[in-house]
């Protein structure tokens, strides 16, 4: 079964080239565990979609929520999927403009397609809070 997860957490010190060794991990290794999805990072929060099989997604939130690079994961939401959102994206990430005025339009611009509603509001939502 296809799972998706949408979480939330908090990062405030950690570096740019932190951030990027994050990426440059899941692009090596989720390939491998059949796992999908996009990060955003703000400068001080993380969200994440992730989707893949139930097992191995919920096997990696486990070391998320365990990786002392951040804290306080919050799961915003979890849901089975009939097929996958981000099926070519290892790990996006997705850049968030410098201005809070051209956020929206990037994001909408560079979102998949097929994201749920609720879901893409709620990483818009996110990404023009600061």
């Amino acid at each position: 079964m296809l799972s998706q997860y949408l979480y939330i957490s908090t990062a405030p010190t950690l570096p740019r080239e932190e951030v990027d060794a994050i990426l440059a991990t899941s692009a090596r290794n989720n390939p491998v565990r059949g796992i999908t999805g996009l990060l955003l990072f703000n400068g001080r929060n993380f969200l994440q979609l992730l989707e893949g099989e139930e097992g191995e997604v919920a096997a990696l939130m486990e070391r998320i929520t365990s990786d002392p690079r951040h804290s306080g994961v919050s799961v915003l939401d979890h849901r089975a999927i009939a097929a996958r959102t981000c099926p070519d994206w290892a790990m996006k990430r997705v850049m968030i403009a410098e201005s809070i005025a051209n956020r929206r339009d990037m994001l909408e611009r560079d979102l998949p397609e097929g994201l749920d509603p609720g879901l893409r509001k709620m990483i818009v939502n996110f990404a023009v809070l600061n």
